[in-house]
């Protein structure tokens, strides 16, 4: 178990938290981390906007211990669960438990935006 990281108060602006494209992301596939390890010093939680550009994406993955909800605001996009196909258009959302592989692309011709809640932030660990 990793030591305890002391958590932190955080009242922030969107506009000031980097956009980056994280590893197995393609395509102009981008997140900000809003609040996580690396803003709050959370392991429970990471909370993250996500703005995929046309045909960007996420490659197909699994995750051992770690939830996700995933809310799209704006865009469409397909959303990969296991061997089904789900049409994702604003204010759908899904919950993907641990063990599912899942992917997602942006294939409208606008920005793909959605949070993204995982749990437990690092998915090696599991929440006690």
């Amino acid at each position: 178990m990793k030591p305890k990281q002391d958590l932190r108060l955080l009242v922030e602006k969107m506009a000031n938290m980097p956009w980056k494209e994280y590893p197995g992301h393609f395509g102009g596939a981008l997140s900000k981390e809003l609040a996580g390890p690396t803003t709050t010093g959370s392991s429970r939680v990471d909370f993250r906007i996500s703005r995929y550009a046309p045909m960007a994406y996420v490659q197909e993955h699994v995750h051992k211990v770690q939830e996700q909800v995933y809310y799209v605001l704006e865009g469409e996009g397909i959303l990969t669960l296991d061997d089904a196909k789900h049409l994702m258009r604003p204010h759908d959302y899904v919950y993907v438990p641990p063990g599912i592989r899942h992917s997602f692309t942006n294939t409208g011709t606008d920005g793909l935006v959605f949070l993204v809640i995982t749990t437990p932030a690092d998915d090696e660990e599991e929440m006690r």
